[in-house]
């Protein structure tokens, strides 16, 4: 197997799916997470120790119906059986011939986009319960795995629906890679590469593997971006109306506009209605919920530090660095890049630049909060709250934001600030967190640890201060987590 075909990463995942096989009776698996994150790829490696069947729903249009979706199973269960396309006209009849050649030994069904599959048929899923109940299920070394990106229509006409109670063997939802398995990405040329340009692909990508596999690790990192983003036939350049369109349908403008709204920060309730100028109903909040599960937008809630308990404040983020990355620069650029030869441009006179790479390593930092936790020696199971934090104004106490703030139940807050910078920082970074944490009201036993978090290096005189409990280079959390130490 060549090394750009090779399976990279889910370790875990993959571990509980091979729990499954100890079972003595048969499996239903759910598989969820936002588009390129890998799922069908994960249930691919998955089952190359079954037989298995593989079947998609189609990409929903205004035009297509339960009819389009029905006939066309029936022409994927065909192929997958050596037979000409069957035209049946019911759910049952279709599943019955499924279950009929897969009633014996190690078989593997994944529905993918199950959504797509199912949504057009209000009686899609009764049937498919049915058949689990009455076929599939008979076989006892049968796993059955629905799939999908729309992962609020999973939640809510799968896992919260009375008829599928009890019937979950396993439900997994993606996130992206870990720092550690995006590097693997560049190969045997990892070594090689700086830091500082891993860190400009992936402030674009993120850890979303099919992103990742575009990678030319023999081109500059400015190249593989000017080629993926800024070229008309790049294969991101049209990627966000896709994954919106085939992920929102109709309704994709509104969640367009919604994650317009984020792309500068982060923002609560009242000034996402502010933003776009409407007034308030439940609407914009199902939406914003929607995005959240889809895996682009993360709600971030605030807690107590005196009782460690959650607060009702929160803010939305973009969590997704694709999806702010195509709404700051390729969007307002598409009929550049369209009529002219505007991907010859540098990226650096690229309009605020250096602000977004802010945001962008933030986001990467608190995606892999994990391997942050190792590197400054805090268990799990040590920690009380963990999260960005922010502080509102109150007659009592000043406003303050935290990048990511982790308090313990030894009494300590590890005030972390995330900073990007195209240069060494100076020893100015010391005064801006000293700023925020004597803005923080806390209780005078608790002790607060400075960390600071970079990725091109800090001065001397910072090291030399000793201010900061733990001073940890991007490049730390790119290394393998069971190295960590």
């Amino acid at each position: 197997m060549s090394l750009s075909n090779s399976f990279i990463g889910r370790k875990q995942e993959l571990k509980q799916l091979n729990l499954l096989l100890k079972k003595n009776s048969a499996s239903l698996v759910v598989v969820k997470g936002r588009r390129r994150i890998g799922k069908s790829r994960l249930i691919q490696e998955f089952g190359k120790q079954f037989k298995m069947y593989t079947f998609s729903g189609i990409p929903p249009t205004e035009k297509t119906t339960h009819k389009n979706e029905l006939y066309e199973f029936g022409w994927q269960l065909g192929k997958a059986l050596g037979q000409p396309a069957f035209k049946d006209d019911d759910w049952n009849d279709l599943f019955l011939r499924l279950a009929y050649h897969t009633r014996e030994g190690r078989v593997l069904i994944l529905l993918d986009e199950i959504s797509w599959m199912g949504s057009k048929d209000p009686h899609f899923l009764g049937k498919l319960k049915n058949a689990w109940d009455l076929e599939f299920k008979k076989n006892p070394q049968l796993i059955l795995v629905l799939c999908g990106s729309v992962s609020s229509w999973i939640e809510k006409n799968i896992l919260s629906s009375t008829g599928f109670l009890g019937r979950i063997s396993l439900n997994l939802t993606l996130e992206e890679l870990p720092l550690s398995d995006c590097n693997k990405f560049w190969h045997t040329a990892k070594e090689n590469i700086s830091t500082y340009e891993k860190f400009k692909i992936l402030s674009v990508t993120g850890g979303v593997p099919r992103y990742l596999e575009e990678i030319q690790p023999h081109l500059p990192a400015e190249e593989n971006i000017k080629n993926l983003c800024f070229n008309k036939a790049g294969f991101l350049f049209n990627e966000f109306e896709q994954i919106f369109r085939d992920i929102f349908s109709s309704r994709s403008e509104t969640y367009k506009k919604i994650v317009q709204c984020l792309a500068d920060g982060k923002y609560d309730y009242e000034a996402i209605y502010k933003k776009l100028k409407v007034e308030k109903s439940g609407v914009i909040g199902e939406y914003l919920n929607d995005l959240v599960k889809s895996g682009f937008v993360r709600r971030d809630y605030t807690w107590h530090l005196h009782t460690g308990k959650p607060s009702k404040f929160s803010h939305y983020r973009i969590s997704d660095n694709y999806l702010r990355f195509y709404l700051k620069y390729v969007a307002p650029n598409k009929e550049k890049v369209e009529r002219s030869s505007y991907s010859e441009q540098s990226l650096s006179f690229l309009p605020g630049w250096e602000g977004i790479m802010g945001l962008q390593f933030e986001n990467l930092v608190l995606n892999n909060r994990k391997s942050l936790l190792t590197l400054i020696n805090v268990k799990p199971d040590e920690i009380i709250y963990d999260n960005p934090f922010f502080q509102k104004k109150t007659l009592r106490q000043e406003s303050c934001q935290i990048d990511y703030l982790v308090q313990t139940r030894f009494d300590t807050l590890y005030v972390c600030e995330i900073k990007f910078s195209r240069h060494p920082l100076k020893t100015s970074i010391i005064n801006e967190v000293q700023e925020k944490i004597e803005k923080l009201k806390v209780p005078r036993h608790i002790s607060r640890r400075p960390v600071l978090v970079h990725v091109n290096g800090v001065s001397d005189e910072i090291i030399e201060s000793r201010y900061f409990s733990n001073i940890i280079d991007f490049g730390q959390l790119l290394l393998d987590t069971n190295n960590l130490s």
